[in-house]
């Protein structure tokens, strides 16, 4: 059982002593943060691979074919919940989010048209802050209960279809926050939206009904042993985050290509059939709920959405068309605008980001809660006062006409939306009409209002909402980017539309397309995307026609933007240090072997191993999976041993981190771990006499047993320098992988024979046994080992995975790459022609950083 100290088997958090009471993995690197690095947090990884062991081929073979035909029936019927329960959560957002906003502006609108004839619109300014400022402590709150509902979730999101485990991300506690708190941030006044955290709600829908349990609800459990694996979870999460996507635009295709482009890390056809119904079924059911509620026409499906961009028609007495060929030429400069604005947007909230992660987060999270009512206050009162004084009033439009300027978006609508503060009958304010309206509304109103707002006007609402979306993005509240960058990039769109109407005679234009072309270009400059968002807007628009100049346009600023900067989502990544891979290895790898970068300090036990040594391993590291492995002995071994320099004394891969049983001892009889428990239980902590095994506890008696035996049948001893090379490294042979969890199980349930008898007398565990704690298998910590008997021999190898993924020595970095990356591995072992075990390859070797720390040494020792 060789010690590996160092890092875990992915990361080094799994090395760390367990505490429950934080809320994320363990900082590291505090003198790192002393030198203004940003800190850092070590996170697990998801095992996707499935553990083909003997309980499972088991378990395969009594399913029939009729068992196998009722799973893949139970899979399309969590799925059509998974997408009804997810439009139902949208419903449940948007409506109370209507209702909430419906009541302020109200509220403040009979404020400001009394007090504009008294002059006290400082009254009516606080009557807003107390509103806003309310909603958003809410929301604060709310997300300081569970920090990791902030923001859009998206970016945990892809890291957990990455194959990282964020803690607490698909939990029912994180969807309350989320849910609850995005519809007080919205109804807030911050310049967020709720499309985003609609995604990120229907991934925790996704990962928790398959389990038909709830670990917060205990009592609410289900019979239900089926699909309790990563792969199945990921897989479900991915048709979550697609149905939000689906209720938050109605768009189901969008959906499906959303968690294909930008979440879901891994794919096939029957998990695209599944994701297309799961968003279908969303879509279906948030349709359901507003054509009845909002129009009292149950059934009537007239409603598919959150969002309603309106029909983009060109008609009236003066025939014009939606885009011209020449049109497309400006399209692409305002992609390369849009690509320019989006970098910038990008640069400024890393900056403030980084600002956050030093100073704000590492504080109390009254703190971040003060933060957030201080953001919301200072955005209520630049809207208020940019609203009553900046704005121009414009004429409404003649009630007679049913199209105004050639848009469908009629004059019944118009008198609804419009705000008129401080001006006269007829007439409206084009500034307080974008800041005092929902902003799915404001957008609709630079869709399709033309002529509706000025030039001045325009500018300076793009530019409060450019830098207070910006500010705003990344605060302790639930908070999406989607509508705010199409609201902003609207509003660029119709100031370049009115431009060239007014001033350079291009009367001919289609205000609302500029207006929808800004949005991409701006939008696709944040976030970076293509396809999906192409097919989003369509969708969303309703208008196929658009698609070309949308795709060309969101190429272009994805191209520019990508000159200075990453996207939104891949940037807040970095900035958590979750290592998320790529599609592909960083380029130069090539040159790279697997023995470069493989890690040799590994744990490993044997395939019939005493419980206290077992006990012992699970104590003192925090691995998730051990190799399991067998000396090689005998004179043909020892044969081969000698004629294996590569293997054996692994001169070549750091001699002195080889694995071997000598470096094993060694490390754990050091173990700091081993002497702190050791001296604990030997000595009485008030008079410092040693205590004799009489006066222990039956518990401090077993913890001395574990910690002073020395494994058997294997003696101790000392890496000498007198002895033989080949004994001194005397080579492991790998058998399998058996998990962390799988021998904590094991344990629990008193999985061991006497030394006396055979192996054959060991009880036996079924799959569904082994699986019944997923997703939360308990710890060794949890165990009661008074009840374990230490002297009890434990075999692991019905248990283990005999045909992991292994490559050999002189593999390329970038076919290890690719294999840990399409295959969703934790663990790649690297082992020699003859089977001998040299290391493991893990994320956190396969991680950008890492790689190039590693290339760099390989071409300074090939100088």
């Amino acid at each position: 059982m060789a010690s590996r100290e160092g890092r875990g088997c992915f990361l080094c958090s799994c090395c760390k002593p367990r505490d429950d009471n934080t809320e994320e993995m363990t900082v590291l690197g505090a003198n790192r943060e002393e030198q203004g690095s940003l800190p850092q947090k070590d996170y697990e990884s998801l095992n996707y691979d499935l553990c083909h062991n003997d309980v499972y081929a088991q378990m395969i073979e009594t399913r029939n074919k009729k068992t196998a035909k009722t799973l893949d029936f139970m899979k399309w019927i969590t799925t059509f919940l998974i997408g009804v329960f997810t439009g139902m959560v949208a419903f449940f957002i948007d409506y109370f989010v209507k209702l909430l906003n419906k009541w302020k502006f109200s509220s403040v609108e009979t404020s400001v048209l009394a007090c504009g004839q008294h002059g006290c619109l400082v009254l009516s300014l606080l009557l807003l802050i107390a509103f806003n400022g309310g909603f958003v402590l809410i929301s604060s709150c709310l997300v300081a209960l569970e920090p990791v509902a902030a923001g859009s979730g998206i970016p945990e999101i892809k890291c957990y279809l990455n194959g990282i485990k964020i803690p607490h991300i698909v939990r029912l506690k994180t969807l309350l926050s989320k849910a609850v708190g995005v519809l007080f941030s919205v109804a807030g006044g911050l310049f967020v939206g709720k499309e985003g955290p609609m995604i990120h709600s229907g991934a925790i829908i996704g990962a928790g009904i398959p389990q038909f349990k709830s670990i917060t609800f205990k009592r609410c459990k289900c019979n239900f042993p089926y699909f309790r694996t990563d792969r199945d979870k990921r897989d479900f999460v991915s048709g979550g985050a697609a149905a939000g996507v689906a209720a938050a635009f109605g768009a189901p295709i969008g959906g499906v290509l959303f968690s294909l482009e930008e979440g879901a890390s891994f794919w096939n056809q029957s998990l695209t059939w599944r994701t297309f119904f799961c968003s279908m079924s969303a879509t279906l059911t948030l349709n359901f709920f507003l054509s009845g509620v909002d129009y009292q026409r149950w059934g009537a499906l007239s409603q598919p959405g959150l969002i309603d961009f309106g029909v983009f028609k060109c008609e009236g007495e003066n025939q014009c068309n939606l885009w011209t060929f020449v049109d497309l030429l400006i399209f692409i400069l305002m992609g390369v605008v849009g690509g320019l604005l989006g970098a910038l947007f990008n640069s400024l909230n890393t900056a403030l980001s980084k600002h956050r992660l030093k100073y704000v987060n590492t504080r109390s999270r009254c703190v971040r809660v003060v933060e957030a009512v201080f953001v919301a206050m200072v955005t209520t009162t630049l809207a208020f006062v940019a609203a009553m004084t900046l704005g121009e009033c414009k004429e409404i439009p003649d009630a007679n006409s049913t199209f105004v300027d050639n848009n469908t978006y009629t004059i019944s609508e118009i008198e609804e939306s419009v705000r008129t503060f401080f001006c006269d009958d007829g007439y409206y304010n084009d500034m307080a009409t974008l800041f005092f309206n929902p902003q799915e509304t404001a957008i609709k109103q630079l869709f399709h209002q033309d002529g509706a707002f000025s030039l001045p006007s325009l500018g300076i609402f793009f530019i409060l909402f450019y830098f207070l979306a910006c500010w705003t993005y990344g605060i302790m509240v639930p908070s999406g980017l989607f509508v705010p960058s199409l609201l902003c990039g609207a509003a660029y769109g119709r100031f370049v539309g009115t431009v060239l109407k007014r001033y350079l005679g291009y009367h001919h234009i289609y205000s609302g397309t500029f207006a929808l072309i800004g949005a991409a270009a701006f939008l696709g400059g944040v976030v970076r995307m293509t396809i999906s968002l192409t097919v989003i807007l369509i969708e969303s628009t309703n208008e196929i026609s658009y698609g070309f100049p949308i795709m060309v346009t969101l190429m272009v600023a994805k191209w520019v933007g990508d000159l200075f900067n990453h996207g939104i989502y891949d940037i807040h990544i970095q900035l958590k240090k979750i290592p998320l891979l790529g599609w592909e290895a960083p380029p130069g790898m090539e040159s790279l072997r697997a023995h470069e970068v493989m890690d040799t300090n590994i744990v490993y036990i044997y395939p019939h191993t005493r419980v206290q040594s077992i006990v012992s391993i699970l104590r003192t590291t925090r691995h998730n999976a051990y190799p399991v492995v067998t000396e090689c002995v005998g004179k043909s071994a020892e044969r081969t041993i000698r004629s294996n320099t590569l293997a054996s004394h692994n001169i070549e891969y750091r001699r002195g981190s080889t694995l071997t049983r000598a470096a094993e001892v060694k490390r754990r009889t050091f173990s700091q771990s081993s002497l702190e428990l050791r001296r604990s239980n030997s000595v009485n902590s008030q008079t410092g006499i040693r205590r004799s095994n009489s006066d222990l506890t039956p518990e401090e008696s077993i913890n001395n047993l574990l910690l002073d035996s020395r494994p058997e049948p294997y003696k101790a001893y000392y890496p000498d320098d007198n002895r033989p090379l080949e004994e001194e490294y005397k080579a492991v042979t790998f058998h399998g992988l058996i998990l962390r969890s799988q021998l904590v199980t094991l344990l629990n349930n008193r999985i061991y024979y006497p030394e006396s008898t055979m192996s054959s007398c060991q009880p036996h565990l079924t799959y569904d046994d082994l699986t019944e704690d997923y997703p939360r298998y308990p710890d060794i910590y949890d165990l009661d080992l008074t009840q374990i008997n230490p002297r009890m021999i434990m075999d692991v190898t019905p248990y283990m995975n005999p045909c992991p993924y292994t490559v050999s020595a002189h593999t390329p970095v970038p076919h290890v790459y690719n294999l840990f990356r399409t295959m969703g591995l934790r663990h790649i072992i690297v082992i020699s022609s003859i089977g001998e075990i040299l290391g493991m390859i893990t994320r956190h070797d396969l991680t950008d950083d890492n790689l190039k720390e590693k290339l760099r040494l390989h071409r300074h020792d090939n100088r």
